[in-house]
């Protein structure tokens, strides 16, 4: 089966064609190595997985021809405990972190808006 029909039909991607452009994009490694889009993933490969800031390290456990239901998806693979364990640490860091502009105090005024905007502008860019 297709790498990308296999993460779609294990819900990584919403869409097919995203889950292509990910692989595409160097995204997704199998065995640690990068591959194509119509690169063929068995039962027992070790892909990984990563969108955004989250990066998911699966065992394949089984192939599915068609996308169904998200509990038939989950016996599609098995996350490896440090991925877990990672994914954890990253979901605290993040919950912890205040946002961007927390340090203002009360309701900011114009010029607060102002810098809090180009600060904004800035991140989206880097």
């Amino acid at each position: 089966m297709r790498i990308d029909k296999w993460l779609w039909a294990a819900r990584f991607f919403k869409t097919r064609s995203l889950a292509t452009a990910a692989v595409l994009g160097g995204h997704v490694h199998v065995g640690g190595a990068r591959v194509k889009p119509a690169r063929d993933v068995r039962v027992g490969d070790t892909v990984e997985i990563r969108r955004g800031p989250l990066m998911w390290t699966v065992v394949v456990r089984a192939l599915a021809e068609r996308r169904g239901p998200a509990s038939e998806a989950a016996l599609l693979f098995e996350e490896t405990k440090e991925s877990q364990e990672l994914r954890e640490r990253q979901r605290l860091a993040h919950k912890l972190a205040q946002p961007l502009g927390a340090d203002l105090g009360a309701r900011p005024t114009k010029q607060d808006r102002r810098r809090l905007d180009a600060l904004r502008r800035g991140q989206r860019r880097g």
